[in-house]
């Protein structure tokens, strides 16, 4: 037979157990109070109101509402009748209604527009290594008027009152935000438990309890601020950005790292440049005369954590040559890319059948935001163009000196400036007996005397 346990451990059984349901235990999480004189009604939905159960047959009954703003009386008048019908709710559409005959009021009624809330899924983390933690939830709709939203705290497996603190929204972001207060002297690796609720008079809904640490909350850093977007002279695909730490982080104890991101207006996927540790950034593959959209987020310099939201957008374009905007803004052009990446044709308006007779005035196109050509581009063309030119040209006076001389040889007269070419070996002729001249006398000394033969061989 079993013996029963001993009482002091059943006492510490039930002690265990009232821990452990004190510590699930969530807090009450329920739509606010409504008076008997109010009515809920759903967001874009109908609702009918009415006066009176039985109204006199002759009796003009008369629907009004009371304007927002307004230091009493009745503002404005809808319908007559019993019924009232009110179609496609808004927020706008609540207030105070009220059904008279003459001055006579029968009814007068509060109609409250809300839509339950969502349920929250919180996420928590610190700003830095030495901030406060914060606890948040998104929300995909607006919520609505007097929707409210409380967190507590409380250490896990403590009996305990939990601490109460209001959460705020912020509308930009779509999300609820908590500042959580630890209490004193808390140890980093006691495990703290934190509930949500978020409410209004549609109802409520409270988030999943979630588990933290002082020391495993994940660091989560505010955006970079004082994102700028410069250009740089003289360089037609470059652009210079520059930012700056958030004002929650302190450089002189942690750095961050950041991720840059950047497109061209027209296009609308992004471009990522990471492992950044400047707070500045050079873009050498931007869109010529194309303005940019760039953003910049941060994360802790070892990793730890998450990466922070993304900036706040900052645009620029990047340097273009002060000629190229001249031909740029004249009216009525329009520029064409070509294969090679450049923007050289242009075309009239009218190619395109555009109606200018339907403005007094003229229409005036706006300049193309297209990148126009790059001025080395027209240097090269040129460039090219003139050396073709001059060995044409060359070409051509060679080709004509040719032609000059071989003309000139072919009208030279006929023998003018040659030579008579004489054969080295000529025949001697045949020699007579008797001479063709006589030997005359001795001459004086000093004179010359020639003979038939020596004429003969000269040549002459």
């Amino acid at each position: 037979m079993a013996r029963p346990p001993p009482p002091l451990l059943l006492g510490l059984l039930l002690l265990l157990r009232l821990l452990l349901q004190l510590a699930a235990a969530g807090r009450p999480c329920g739509p606010t109070g409504l008076s008997r004189d109010t009515v809920l009604g759903h967001l874009g939905a109908n609702i009918t109101l009415t006066c009176q159960d039985k109204v006199p047959a002759n009796a003009t009954v008369l629907w009004q509402v009371e304007e927002q703003g307004s230091a009493g009386g009745w503002a404005r008048r809808l319908a007559e009748g019993n019924m009232l019908l009110l179609r496609r709710l808004r927020y706008e559409d609540s207030g105070r209604y009220s059904c008279s005959v003459g001055s006579h009021l029968l009814r007068s009624l509060r109609l409250l527009v809300a839509e339950p809330p969502e349920t929250p899924q919180v996420s928590c983390y610190r700003r830095s290594h030495d901030k406060d933690i914060l606890c948040e939830w998104p929300q995909q709709e607006r919520p609505s008027p007097g929707t409210r939203a409380m967190l507590w705290l409380k250490r896990r497996f403590v009996a305990e009152n939990a601490t109460e603190q209001r959460c705020r929204y912020f509308s930009k972001a779509r999300k609820f935000v908590c500042r959580v207060k630890v209490p004193p002297g808390t140890d980093d690796t006691k495990h703290l438990v934190v509930s949500t609720c978020v409410s209004n008079s549609a109802g409520g809904s409270a988030g999943k309890d979630k588990i933290i640490t002082l020391s495993g909350v994940p660091v989560k850093p505010d955006p970079p601020i004082n994102v700028t977007v410069e250009a740089l002279e003289k360089a037609p695909q470059r652009l210079r950005v520059n930012w700056s730490y958030p004002s929650s982080w302190d450089p002189r104890f942690y750095w961050l790292r950041f991720q840059v991101r950047y497109r061209p207006e027209p296009a609308a996927a992004f471009m990522e440049v990471d492992q950044v540790t400047t707070t500045w950034l050079d873009i050498h593959d931007a869109w010529r005369g194309t303005r940019h959209v760039v953003q910049v987020r941060a994360k802790d310099e070892f990793g730890h954590g998450a990466w922070s939201e993304w900036s706040q957008e900052a645009v620029g374009t990047p340097w273009t040559d002060p000629r190229d905007l001249t031909s740029e803004m004249e009216p009525f052009s329009l520029q064409f890319p070509v294969e090679d990446g450049t923007y050289l044709v242009t075309l009239p308006p009218e190619l395109f059948g555009e109606d200018h007779a339907n403005s007094a005035g003229g229409s005036v196109m706006e300049p193309s935001t297209h990148p126009v050509a790059s001025p080395y581009a027209f240097l090269v063309t040129g460039g090219s163009l003139l050396l073709g030119i001059a060995l044409f040209v060359g070409i051509m006076v060679r080709y004509r000196q040719m032609w000059w001389t071989s003309g000139q040889e072919r009208t030279k007269p006929e023998g003018e400036g040659q030579h008579m070419l004489v054969p080295l070996g000529l025949p001697l002729p045949t020699l007579n007996d008797t001479p063709l001249l006589s030997h005359s006398a001795p001459s004086a000394p000093g004179m010359l005397h020639i003979t038939h033969s020596d004429y003969s061989s000269s040549g002459q």
